[in-house]
C-alpha cells in the first residue's frame, strides 16, 4: 500500500518495527518482543516518535506512516504487559490527522521472520488496535478490501485529494 502511495508522489515512512526486530536478530535475539516486550516497545516508541517528528519536518500536506505511536500501547495491552506512563503520554501528545485501517485480509496475510502472528492472532491484535485508537479519540477509517489502486483512490477521496 505504501509503495502505491509513494508511486503517486506521496511521502511515506515505512514500518520501523522491522528495523528493531532485525537489529535484535543480529544480536542473537530471535523475537525481542516475545522475550523482552518492554525493551522492544521502548525502542519502538522512540523510533515512532522520531518518525512522527520527521514527518512533521517534511514540506508536504500529507505524509503516510505505516503504523503509529498508539500501536505500541495496543500491543502491550494485548499481551497484558504494564508500561510506563510516558507510553500513554506519547500517544496523547503526538496526534495524527487521520488514521486509515487496512483490515486483515486472509487472502494476502503472510508471515515471515518479523511478522510471525497467525491470521487468528493478527485479528485479535487488530481488534486491540482499533480499541486503542478509539480510546485516544480517533475514528479509524477502514479501507475496503479492493485492489491497491482502488485503495489509493479511497484514501485520496477521504482526504479530498
Amino acid at each position: 500500500m505504501l509503495n502505491a502511495l509513494k508511486a503517486h508522489g506521496f511521502p511515506c515512512l515505512d514500518e520501523v518495527s522491522r528495523e528493531v526486530i532485525k537489529a535484535a536478530q543480529q544480536e542473537g535475539i530471535e523475537q525481542l518482543f516475545l522475550t523482552e516486550p518492554l525493551l522492544f516497545s521502548d525502542k519502538l516508541l522512540e523510533r515512532r516518535i522520531q518518525q512522527y517528528l520527521d514527518a512533521g519536518a517534511l514540506e508536504a500536506n500529507h505524509v503516510f506512516i505505516d503504523r503509529g505511536i498508539p500501536d505500541v500501547t495496543a500491543y502491550m495491552d494485548f499481551i497484558g504487559q504494564d508500561y510506563p506512563e510516558r507510553f500513554t503520554k506519547a500517544s496523547e501528545n503526538y496526534r495524527y490527522d487521520h488514521i486509515f485501517l487496512l483490515p486483515l485480509w486472509q487472502d494476502i496475510h503472510v508471515t515471515d521472520k518479523e511478522r510471525y502472528e497467525s491470521f487468528d492472532e493478527a485479528k485479535k491484535i487488530q481488534d486491540e488496535l482499533v480499541k486503542t485508537y478509539q480510546a485516544y479519540d480517533y475514528n479509524p477509517i477502514e479501507v475496503p478490501k479492493v485492489g491497491v489502486e482502488e485503495r489509493v483512490a479511497f484514501i485520496r477521496k477521504n482526504l479530498s485529494l
